[in-house]
């Protein structure tokens, strides 16, 4: 009854923070947190029975999956060398700078603790920053960048606190460190791989949306067990499966399953994201309990704590400096392709390419540069400039895995429950300070987001490009003999005049009901694979693609379910 009243309660404190949190215009992430320290102050109320594996195995793995299915795959891409900088070489700098600060202000407590400690803090939770930047209207590239951060940013600290834990009880090597980081990336990967490609084939087979969502429940387990158990890191192959699930889902999963998925996982991953910033409040008073009595103060390791979130803060802005000099550089030297990249279009369609070139195939030099001038046209309008980079040096936030992480120490670790209180204090600092000041830092350096015009000029040409795919295939259709003319031309009304929500004809002659609901499932399949063409190729924003693809399954299932749950 306790661990009911448990889990209700907190429903309705993380539902009920929310609501506030629009009201007031804050982060929810924030308020929860000092809701959770309001809830731990309380007489019998304690984290102490939550153990930190079941954060790290059990809520973790379907929170990143859950984020990782929502990651456009194309953006991740483009945006690959600053996700790669922020999350692994940023992390890799900020452990090493907060590890030799640490050992110098507690040499007592050891190198290997002191850089275990400094994994710890090292990685960002991008939740609450994300909160407020989409809520502000940040530039979708950005909010790309911060979110593919978060993906990957775990994946290096953990690695990391893996190999200073090991060395907290035997020697280990930079060599052993760089090695194991290696295996643990390639191993993940590769089950990663297998375990998403796997998950699209089997739910593809299975027609009833509830057991369909009921296995893409326990798929993040399925990457994540044996993954740890080999020795691999089990985050990153989460991260891996839920890109590749992405990546397939559109082509191979039905549009019910699709739609079911993605409110059931949006669902379970609000619930999940509410208890872990109610949890890191509520662990203050135990915290706070257990430390002081090891040889330094509490008063000592909060300011410890605070001067360490501070330091970081330092260390990512410094970073974040050469980081948004890569991206212009890269965006001016994509801009000065450009002409390059037309010139050998127009040499395409005259013919005038080298014979080595087409050796391959037209389509595929087609397809290659089709490609290549997207991304172009990407970096030219979502450019970066240094007002996105002083809210993206300001986006360091750190949250309750950092403090979950620190309860993995070992326990026999010099002043354990002191480091662990450092860490808390500074995940807490940096949540709450830069997270309640980043509206006024967006507002202040006058961050403008997508431009609406541009996108909804994109959304006006994606439409006529499904409708010119479907158009095509529907007069193919028409051409056989068995069709009725008076059912196409139906389909023809109520796909491409702008009714897209045309219900099947009425009446005694079921087979025109039939046909009109096969030729329309027929006209979305064509639709969504001229969809799919330019997603691969990236020809418009993942926010059109997203858009458009929500337009063809909501149409699609509607459909599906009047002609009583046929396949496509």
């Amino acid at each position: 009854m306790e661990l009911s009243l448990i889990a209700v309660g907190g429903v309705f404190s993380v539902v009920a923070v929310a609501l506030f949190s629009r009201r007031l215009g804050v982060a929810s992430p924030l308020l929860l947190v000092l809701a959770g320290a309001a809830i731990g102050a309380l007489p019998r109320v304690s984290a102490t029975d939550i153990q930190p594996e079941w954060i790290l195995g059990g809520v973790l793995p379907p929170l990143l999956y859950s984020a990782a299915i929502n990651m456009p795959t194309t953006d991740f891409r483009r945006n690959l060398k600053p996700i790669i900088g922020l999350a692994v070489l940023l992390v890799v700098v900020s452990t090493g700078v907060a590890g030799v600060f640490f050992h110098a202000l507690m040499p007592e407590i050891g190198w290997a603790a002191a850089f275990a400690l400094a994994a710890v803090l090292s990685p960002t939770d991008a939740v609450a920053a994300t909160a407020v930047g989409r809520r502000l209207g940040l530039p979708s590239r950005l909010l790309a960048i911060l979110e593919g951060e978060g993906l990957v940013n775990d994946v290096t600290a953990l690695v990391l606190l893996r190999s200073a834990v090991a060395a907290i009880g035997a020697g280990v090597t930079a060599g052993g460190v760089i090695g194991d980081f290696i295996v643990a990336v390639v191993g993940a990967v590769g089950i990663g791989l297998l375990v998403g490609i796997l998950n699209v084939k089997i739910r593809q087979r299975i027609s009833d949306p509830v057991m369909n969502t009921a296995i893409s429940f326990v798929v993040p387990f399925v990457a994540y067990i044996p993954a740890e158990d080999l020795g691999f890191s089990g985050i990153f192959a989460v991260v891996v499966c839920g890109l590749v699930t992405s990546d397939l889902a559109a082509r191979f999963l039905r549009a019910e399953d699709r739609l079911t998925e993605a409110t059931n996982w949006q669902t379970l991953a609000f619930l999940m994201e509410g208890f872990i910033f109610l949890l890191m409040g509520i662990s203050l008073e135990d915290v706070l309990t257990d430390a002081g009595n090891q040889g330094f103060s509490i008063e000592q390791a909060v300011l410890y704590g605070l001067i360490a979130a501070l330091l970081l803060i330092v260390v990512r802005v410094m970073f974040v400096v050469p980081l948004v000099a890569m991206i212009k550089r890269d965006d001016q030297r994509a801009a000065a392709a450009k002409p390059r990249v037309e010139d050998f279009k127009q040499r395409l369609e005259s013919d005038d390419l080298p014979d080595d070139m087409l050796r391959h195939g037209t389509e595929r030099v087609e397809h290659r540069i089709a490609a290549v001038s997207a991304d172009i046209e990407f970096r030219i309008s979502q450019s970066l400039g240094w007002r996105a980079g002083a809210v993206l040096a300001w986006s360091g936030m750190r949250g309750a895995v950092t403090v979950a992480a620190a309860q993995t120490l070992p326990v026999d670790t010099p002043y354990r429950a002191e480091l662990v209180l450092i860490a808390y204090v500074g995940a807490a600092f940096m949540l709450l300070v830069q997270g309640s000041t980043l509206p006024w830092v967006i507002g202040k350096f006058r961050v403008e987001g997508d431009n609406p015009e541009r996108i909804r000029e994109e959304y006006e040409d994606m439409i006529r490009e499904i409708t010119e795919a479907g158009r095509e295939e529907l007069e193919r259709l028409a051409d056989q003999e068995n069709l009725d003319l008076a059912v196409v031309d139906r389909v023809r009304r109520d796909t491409f005049i702008g009714d897209r929500t045309g219900e099947p004809p009425s009446g005694d002659i079921d087979h025109q009901r039939l046909q009109y609901i096969e030729l329309r499932l027929a006209v979305i399949e064509a639709e969504r694979e001229r969809m799919l063409q330019h997603r691969r190729v990236g020809t418009f924003s993942a926010e059109v693609i997203e858009k458009t693809q929500r337009m063809l399954d909501l149409e699609e299932a509607r459909l599906q379910q009047v002609s009583g749950g046929q396949d496509r």
